[in-house]
C-alpha cells in the first residue's frame, strides 16, 4: 500500500520546485512515511570491498541525505549501503537559490548546491545516536567555501567523523566549490593523501578512505592520478562526480544553468572513465561506479565496466524510491540467466568495450 501511495505521489512531487520536493521527501522519510524493501540478502549479491561486507552492491550516493537525517530509512528501501554528505567542518548555507534544476526530458539534474551542510557537529550528533545499529553508512567529506586550507578541512572531517563511519569518501571533485578540484592534481592529491593517512594512523578506528574523482580529469592526466592513489594509500576510488559538459541535452530551458550535471546523460562518460580506471588500476582497488544509474541494466553495466559497488541518486528522482529494490530484482534474474553464483563474477567483464566507448 505504501509503495502505491508513493508511486501516486511522484507526479505531484515533480510539480514542486526541486529543492522543496527534496525537503518534502526527507521529511516523509523522517516520519516513516515510505515503502520498505530490506536490502537484498541473496548471497549471490554479496560484495566484499575495502574490508567491508555489503549485502548487495547498490548504494545511495552522497547528495540526497547531506546531514545524516535518514540513513536508516534509506537502508529499508533496498540499498546495501548509504553515503551521507557532503559534510563540511562548519555549517554553511551553500549557494543562493535557485540552485537545483530538473531536466525531465533528459532524465537529468543540474545542481550548484555549493556544499550546503549542517556541519561536522550536527552530523556527528545524529550518527552518535544510531551507534551500534546495523548497516553500512559512508560519510562523504567536503570543504568549506571560505576555507583557506581545504586539505585541512578533509583532515578535520576524518578526525571528527571517521570513527562514526563505515568508510569515508574524500570529495575533491565537486564543481561547485571554487578551487576544490585543484586537489585532484597529482602533487596536491599525494600531499592530501599523506595528511589523511597520518591523521588516520592516530585514530583508534581506521575507516577505509575512498577518493571521489571528477569526470573532467584529462585522459593524459588520468594514469598519473590513478598511480598516485594506488601508491598513496587510497582504499578505493569513486567514479564519478557530476559533469560540467552539456553534450546532447534536449531540455534547453536549463542547459545554460551553471553547476554539475547528473543523471542519464552522464552515464556513458562516467562509465567509460570507470572502465579506464579499472584498466589503469589493474583491478587492484575496489571502484564505486556512479553516474546515470536508473535501471538494473545500467547498474550491471557499471559492474561489467569494473565497479565493485554502484551508487545512484538522480535516477531515484525520476524512477521513485523503489528503484533500488527493482534493481535488485533485475540483478537476481540476470544472475539466474547467466547461471553464475555471484554478481562479483561480472566485474570488469566488459571493461575493454567501455574503455573504448565514446564519452
Amino acid at each position: 500500500m505504501m509503495g502505491r501511495l508513493y508511486d501516486m505521489a511522484q507526479p505531484l512531487m515533480r510539480v514542486l520546485d526541486p529543492e522543496r520536493a527534496h525537503e518534502a521527501a526527507l521529511r516523509a522519510l523522517e516520519l516513516g512515511l515510505h515503502p520498505r524493501a530490506a536490502a537484498a540478502s541473496d548471497p549471490r549479491f554479496a560484495v566484499s570491498a575495502f574490508g567491508l561486507s555489503f549485502q548487495n552492491p547498490i548504494g545511495l550516493a552522497a547528495g540526497f541525505d547531506k546531514d545524516a537525517r535518514v540513513p536508516d530509512a534509506m537502508l529499508t528501501l533496498g540499498f546495501g549501503h548509504v553515503e551521507i554528505g557532503s559534510v563540511t567542518p562548519l555549517p554553511q548555507p551553500g549557494n543562493p537559490q535557485p540552485r537545483l534544476f530538473r531536466l525531465t526530458a533528459d532524465r537529468a539534474v543540474i545542481n550548484r548546491m555549493g556544499f550546503n551542510s549542517a556541519g561536522h557537529e550536527a552530523v556527528a550528533q545524529r550518527l552518535e545516536k544510531r551507534a551500534g545499529q546495523p548497516g553500512i553508512i559512508g560519510i562523504n567529506l567536503g570543504a568549506n567555501k571560505a576555507s583557506a586550507d581545504k586539505s585541512a578541512d578533509f583532515v578535520a572531517g576524518l578526525e571528527r567523523l571517521g570513527r562514526l563511519a563505515s568508510y569515508v569518501t574524500i570529495n575533491v571533485s565537486s564543481p561547485n566549490t571554487p578551487g576544490l578540484r585543484d586537489l585532484q592534481l597529482p602533487d596536491a592529491l599525494s600531499r592530501l593523501m599523506e595528511q589523511l593517512l597520518a591523521a588516520r594512523a592516530r585514530m583508534n578506528r581506521k575507516p577505509p578512505l575512498i577518493v571521489k574523482l571528477s569526470p573532467e580529469i584529462a585522459e593524459d592526466d588520468l594514469a598519473e592520478v590513478i598511480g598516485r592513489l594506488l601508491t598513496g594509500g587510497a582504499d578505493g576510488i569513486a567514479i564519478s562526480n557530476t559533469t560540467l559538459a552539456r553534450d546532447g541535452l534536449s531540455d534547453t530551458a536549463h542547459t545554460a544553468e551553471t553547476g554539475g550535471l547528473s543523471g542519464r546523460p552522464l552515464f556513458r562518460r562516467a562509465t567509460r572513465m570507470l572502465a579506464r580506471v579499472y584498466q589503469l588500476s589493474e583491478g587492484r582497488l575496489p571502484l564505486i561506479g556512479i553516474g546515470g544509474v536508473d535501471s538494473g541494466a545500467a547498474a550491471l553495466a557499471k559492474i561489467a565496466a569494473g565497479a565493485s559497488l554502484v551508487q545512484l541518486y538522480t535516477g531515484m528522482v525520476f524512477e521513485g524510491p523503489g528503484l533500488a529494490a527493482r534493481i535488485n530484482l533485475h540483478m537476481s534474474s540476470e544472475i539466474q540467466r547467466l547461471n553464475i553464483d555471484s554478481v562479483a563474477k561480472i566485474r570488469g567483464a566488459e571493461a575493454g568495450k567501455w574503455a573504448q566507448a565514446r564519452p
